[in-house]
């Protein structure tokens, strides 16, 4: 697998990982960890940071 690919790949999985964030957001899912309640900010800042990382390995990608 050449770095193109591996970048492409990152990209995709980044941006699963974004809309999953979002989406949990968005339709208000509860998640529990054991007897921890995680916070639904803690989505909105999984979905900036997955979002970014998804955009900077795009931009990767298209590089020469």
């Amino acid at each position: 697998m050449n770095q193109k690919t591996f970048n492409q790949v990152a990209a995709i999985i980044f941006l699963t990982v974004a809309l999953l964030h979002l989406l949990r957001a968005y339709m208000g899912w509860a998640v529990v960890i054991g007897d921890w309640i995680v916070p639904m900010w803690l989505s909105w800042v999984g979905f900036v940071i997955a979002g970014g990382l998804a955009c900077f390995a795009l931009s990767l990608s298209q590089r020469r």
